[in-house]
């Protein structure tokens, strides 16, 4: 027997071998398979991306968590806001989301909506619930933010040499390490020669990460500088580590030096640092005080070390134990999950593309909220204003 479901109702088309069948079989069958087409549907209701949201690597160890991208986080921005590219995502005590925006849109975006505010709280549903900031004042080309064990917002600028210390709505900038447009180079222009070495100033810090147990301030000056550099809780000078590395350094796996950007670095419960240096295809594992421990290699590919390398950004499982480590891999478009302690490869999701549940070609940070939900987003290769500048949600759904 076929049946087909057209138009109001369904249609029987019986072979002629069936039509002695008796009509009330005829009428069971027809009742069975429209229940069955019913049911169908009613799955595709509820489950409106299933392709999409089916994010996990076919290849996954067993006891590695598994994602579902969520289609509907965020939820629309008011007032025809356009953002430009996201220089990083944070997530406080209460799984509010900030992200902070720049503003290279395209001269379209520019012409018919309006610039977003630099930066936007969502709460964990997506709703906007606070944006702020001026971008006159604040830190330029936003790059990286984090939220500390005060709720206070922390926010760096690759352009302009500061990091700024906000409250948590935005409304009071608490502290500035750094000084606006003095860089850490020999003539003190952005164009200069770096130094690497001050201890006031900086060249372009692209992250935070701030110690919850005495408030050091732990930056990642990474580009020009080539350095992780520690500052007390009023911003005064403690410690730093770091120098440009050679190719040779790099493929003999020396640590304490960066290839091109230390794009990023996060604090571990285990006590260390975890330094992305980025184009060298490597995470850099340091205790506080600088003392180099090992490395854990992100190499997507065999070839050498090229522009986009795989280790952009780190974050970890929620768990005391941190048991998994998850890394933005720039070079091949996808989201890794590792052991945390081993750097062992568990699985990947993400891939090349457009579509929801996808990266376009420069899948940039990750954070992740206090139930395992990993928060990623994307932006414009450098120099250009096309491309994706959006944040996805993938929500923890099997472990």
């Amino acid at each position: 027997m076929w049946l087909t479901i057209q138009g109001q109702g369904p249609r029987r088309t019986v072979a002629s071998a069936e039509r002695k069948v008796s009509n009330m079989k005829n009428t069971t069958w027809a009742c069975v398979a429209v229940n069955t087409a019913l049911v169908s549907l009613s799955f595709a209701v509820w489950n409106p991306l299933p392709n999409a949201a089916k994010v996990e690597s076919a290849q996954q160890a067993p006891g590695t968590p598994k994602f579902q991208l969520d289609p509907f986080w965020p939820k629309p921005l008011p007032d025809r806001w356009v953002t430009g590219d996201v220089g990083g995502t944070c997530v406080d005590s209460e799984d509010h989301v900030f992200v902070v925006y720049r503003d290279n849109l395209t001269k379209k975006e520019q012409r018919i909506a309006t610039a977003s505010p630099p930066v936007i709280e969502f709460d964990p549903d997506g709703k906007v619930v606070n944006s702020w900031g001026d971008r006159k004042t604040m830190p330029d080309r936003l790059h990286g933010c984090f939220v500390d064990y005060q709720s206070n917002v922390w926010i760096a600028g690759t352009r302009d040499g500061v990091v700024h210390k906000y409250s948590h709505d935005g409304s009071k900038l608490l502290l500035q390490i750094g000084t606006k447009g003095h860089f850490d180079t020999a003539d003190g222009t952005a164009d200069g020669a770096a130094m690497n070495s001050s201890r006031t100033v900086l060249n372009g810090p692209s992250a935070i990460a701030v110690d919850p147990t005495n408030g050091d301030v732990y930056i990642a000056d990474g580009t020009g500088n080539r350095r992780v550099v520690v500052f007390d809780r009023e911003g005064r000078f403690l410690r730093q580590w770091g120098q440009q590395a050679t190719k040779a350094q790099i493929d003999a796996g020396a640590g304490g030096v960066f290839f091109k950007v230390v794009h990023y670095l996060a604090l571990g419960n285990d006590g260390l640092v975890y330094v992305c240096d980025r184009d060298a295809d490597r995470i850099e594992v340091f205790d506080k005080m600088g003392n180099f421990r090992k490395n854990i290699l992100i190499k997507s590919k065999p070839g050498p070390v090229t522009e986009e390398g795989a280790a952009s950004w780190v974050a970890f499982s929620p768990d005391q134990a941190q048991k998994f480590m998850y890394v933005a891999d720039t070079k091949d478009e996808e989201v890794r999950i590792m052991e945390h302690t081993t750097g062992q490869l568990l699985s990947t999701f993400g891939r090349p593309g457009h579509q929801d549940g996808e990266f376009f070609e420069y899948v940039h940070a990750v954070s992740v909220d206090s139930k395992g939900n990993i928060i990623v987003s994307e932006s414009s290769p450098p120099g250009e204003t096309a491309g994706m500048k959006r944040v996805q949600k993938f929500r923890l759904v099997d472990h």
